[in-house]
């Protein structure tokens, strides 16, 4: 049976043919061979443009502000002085009015833990260890710029990374077949305008180039390949006593664009609207395989129709649409605050499309069945004097898998945030800030059987740390 990927594989054990062998008696062709090889690299493309335990939902990152994140994001756009709105939602820049530079750099600590085993095609139980932490430390920088070219007119530039963080396990560790490293880095260059058509109400719009980068790997279990092959001798592979080694690399560059708005019903509050458009990627690149000598002596015997051989390689994906309403209420006392309602597309993630530069190896749709997902927070500022602000807030935000189809690369789990953090104005053109906020994860079941018939079972904890700290100047 496929899996919500397209791959072919399956969440649940499931009975081997039978017959004299436990192994399926047909002769293995090559273009058979060639469509495991196809499984095989495909399932780890589909893998690493979802890196699991990302701050957000998914792969998405949303740290570009020390300061909203110090209140879980809650009035992220509307609660002014914070210009990485260049980044979040454009129209808020008309409420700069000198130069303002903004430099943001956020620690994430992620901590991604198995906890099971598996069996192999025949089935025996899977060898290696739980992969020890398959997260880390990361760190992701933000920069943003605004400036005033008009008395209602603002531009600003900003460079962030929106998607994207790295897992790595342990090499030999039991889920081998399904991930070893798990790397993307996605950057946008943004430019944007604002326009404030009255006191009340202004419109913003962003011009975005957004960079993708891939790394991954993963064991592929030749083993298991070659001993349903009748042909050779009995005995001579079993399952996991080949493995394999196949490696991703590719990069590309799309345009994208958002668009905002501002709108200040009264002196105290503010609401803030923004839309970012889904961009389209075609990621290109080269896939690398390592194939054991004992292993490598059966498929050179297929000539040019060999699988596993060094080939180029493409996918196309979309980074989901994001939309976001922001508001802010100030009091005439030290207390203000705020919320935010984040809304991700992920439901347009619903395939990778694989083409491959070898001709033993066929294009490939891998399906996903992601689910569109709701971010929620309240937070408040406390202004202990025209110094010192303190933070807090809380936020729950939801994942974009379901367990039918969740593995190992992407064990998501629903997460809920409490934050803290601090800003310090030693002069008036100057501010400081630091936020901390932890993540409570909730585990995420895997049932996950490999295009070879290495079916792990088993469960992930994970938890995560962010710590960001920003420095604002205006001039």
């Amino acid at each position: 049976m496929k899996d919500a990927r397209g791959a072919t594989r399956s969440h649940k054990p499931q009975n081997q043919s039978t017959g004299d062998s436990p192994m399926n008696k047909q002769l293995i062709s090559a273009p058979k061979v060639a469509g495991l090889a196809l499984a095989a690299l495909s399932v780890a493309v589909a893998g690493a443009l979802v890196s699991p335990a990302a701050s957000a939902s998914g792969f998405q990152i949303s740290e570009n502000t020390a300061q909203a994140l110090g209140r879980a994001y809650a009035g992220r756009e509307a609660a002014g002085n914070d210009a990485s709105v260049v980044l979040n939602n454009p129209a808020a820049m008309v409420d700069f009015n000198t130069y303002a530079v903004q430099l943001d750099a956020t620690a994430i600590n992620v901590s991604t833990q198995f906890h099971g085993g598996g069996t192999d095609a025949i089935g025996q139980p899977l060898t290696g260890g739980n992969g020890g932490n398959g997260g880390g430390v990361y760190a992701v920088p933000a920069i943003s710029f605004i400036a005033p070219i008009a008395q209602n007119w603002r531009i600003g530039f900003g460079i962030d990374a929106p998607f994207g963080l790295k897992t790595q396990y342990d090499a030999g560790w039991v889920g081998r077949y399904s991930a070893l490293k798990s790397s993307v880095k996605s950057m946008d260059l943004v430019g944007s305008v604002a326009w404030a058509i009255n006191p009340q109400f202004s419109l913003g719009f962003s011009v975005i180039a957004q960079k993708t980068t891939i790394d991954l790997s993963q064991a592929v279990d030749l083993g298991a390949v070659l001993a349903a092959n009748p042909a050779l001798p009995p005995g001579m592979f079993l399952p996991q006593s080949a493995d394999g080694f196949a490696e991703v690399r590719g990069d590309n560059w799309k345009w994208g664009w958002q668009i905002g708005a501002e709108w200040k019903p009264t002196a105290q509050d503010t609401l803030a609207l923004d839309y970012h458009a889904k961009i389209n990627h075609q990621i290109n690149g080269k896939a690398y395989f390592t194939v054991p000598a004992n292993a490598q002596a059966i498929f050179s015997q297929l000539g040019p129709l060999a699988p596993f051989q060094n080939t180029s390689a493409s996918g196309a994906f979309a980074t989901p649409a994001m939309a976001s309403l922001s508001y802010w209420h100030k009091t005439e006392g030290p207390v203000s605050w705020g919320a935010e309602l984040g809304w991700t597309g992920w439901s347009s993630f619903k395939q990778l499309a694989i083409t491959f530069g070898n001709p033993a190896q066929p294009p490939e749709n891998i399906q996903y069945k992601w689910r569109n997902t709701w971010f929620g927070s309240v937070g408040m500022d406390y202004k202990l004097s025209d110094t010192w602000t303190l933070r807090g807030g809380l936020a729950y935000d939801q994942t974009p898998t379901q367990n039918f189809s969740r593995d190992p690369r992407i064990p998501d789990g629903a997460r809920k945030w409490i934050a803290l953090g601090v800003g310090y104005t030693p002069v008036q053109d100057l501010t400081l800030n630091i936020g901390y906020a932890h993540l409570f994860v909730n585990s995420g079941a895997v049932n996950d059987m490999s295009a070879t018939g290495d079916n792990l079972v088993g469960s992930f904890d994970n938890s995560g740390d962010l710590l960001g700290i920003s420095m604002q100047y205006k001039f």
